[in-house]
């Protein structure tokens, strides 16, 4: 079999691409390890920003979410006994859409599906060659045998243990990494949101995230011990954390039910450059992981496969190299602010220590300031609804 870009992972960056470049007139072929189900299953991220708005546009992918997403004007933060707004409409002019990684992921199987291009679920791709001068190869097993795609280009969206960042020479590749000595305990439960917008919660036990997928569907989340047994935390303990890092106004306003999903994820920031070696290209996990705090995941990945699209699509259609030659090194250069993002979300708002240390101190005096300052306001906004996408 042969395709002009084969897509390792289907996910919601690999769904994005392959719709962006079947747009473009251009030949994908999808190969997924997991099932379709698996796939649709998994709960994930669900504030959108401008990355991930612009890129449902041009998949055209985004009349289902502005239906029934939810338009957030800003957020609010929790911090000891004040809590105050961030406007971010008011500062940035911008809003953020709360619609879950699931419905995106579900519009863009919907989108592929009417096209009729094709996604290979259950193949896993074992062995990628070729990269450096061409054709590329893809060994992958599916129905229970081994089969190659052929293909002149391959993106590599297929998460931090996926085979595509595995085929850039180790010699070529460098690694950053930190891990985080905490988790987040989610909570999943049909109920009425405490809030009509997200709340971040800085307090003594510990940080505090209210969120929601919809006006019926909450997600919450703690900070937990990396290595917590769930079974030391039914729901009940769960809510009554909640109640208390969260204040008693969302308190007040909390709905109780029990959870249809509780998991704990660890928190990490990693990033693995170059994003391109010869015929390879890597977007969304494969290449970067930041913590869930600033809810960039998804949206970073957005804007990894907006360049890439645009990047591949110049140089199939017309030719002209610049811009995959200079894909790894401007991606890197926006991660990187998002990373820096993300860290300065997660340090401000987690419990590094038991003590009331020189860090808690200085937490508190950042969020007396922010709470107080427009320009800290509006550095946190712009980041929050995205920096402007380059080009």
């Amino acid at each position: 079999m042969r395709t002009q870009v084969a897509i390792i992972g289907a996910g919601p960056a690999g769904l994005l691409l392959g719709r962006l470049l079947s747009l473009q007139g251009i030949d994908t072929v999808i190969l997924e390890r997991r099932s379709a189900d698996y796939v649709l299953g998994r709960i994930r991220a669900g504030v959108l920003d401008r990355a991930s708005l612009v890129a449902l546009r041009e998949a055209e992918c985004d009349q289902r979410m502005k239906a029934e997403g939810l338009f957030h004007d800003g957020f609010d933060i929790v911090a000891g006994e004040r809590r105050f707004h961030i406007d971010l409409k008011g500062l940035t002019g911008e809003q953020v859409i709360v619609y879950g990684q699931t419905e995106v992921t579900h519009d863009l199987m919907e989108a592929r599906r009417a096209e009729g291009t094709p996604t290979f679920y259950e193949a896993e791709a074992l062995d990628v060659s070729g990269i450096e001068d061409g054709p590329v190869e893809i060994v992958y097993e599916h129905g229970g045998a081994r089969h190659t795609l052929s293909c002149d280009y391959v993106a590599g969206c297929d998460g931090f243990y996926g085979v595509a960042s595995k085929a850039i020479p180790a010699d070529l590749r460098r690694t950053f990494e930190r891990v985080y000595p905490f988790g987040w305990l989610g909570l999943f439960a049909d109920v009425e949101p405490c809030s009509h917008e997200l709340i971040y919660a800085n307090h003594t036990n510990g940080f505090a995230l209210a969120s929601m997928r919809s006006h019926t569907r909450s997600r919450y989340y703690i900070q937990c011990p990396i290595d917590i047994d769930l079974a030391d935390w039914p729901d009940e303990r769960v809510w009554d954390e909640l109640a208390i890092r969260l204040g008693p106004q969302a308190a007040a306003n909390m709905k109780r039910a029990p959870a249809i999903e509780k998991s704990v994820a660890p928190l990490r920031s990693f990033v693995a450059e170059p994003m391109r070696h010869g015929r390879l290209f890597l977007a969304g996990d494969a290449a970067h992981i930041v913590p869930p705090t600033g809810a960039k995941g998804l949206n970073l990945a957005s804007a990894d496969v907006l360049a890439l699209a645009r990047a591949l699509t110049a140089q199939i259609r017309e030719g002209t190299s610049t811009l995959i030659d200079t894909y790894s090194a401007n991606r890197l250069a926006e991660i990187w602010k998002v990373e820096r993002f993300s860290w300065w979300m997660t340090m401000l708002l987690h419990r590094f220590s038991d003590r009331e240390d020189f860090n808690a101190r200085i937490q508190m005096a950042e969020l007396d300031y922010l709470a107080g300052s427009r320009a800290a306001q509006l550095a946190l906004a712009e980041n929050y609804v995205g920096l402007p996408l380059a080009g």
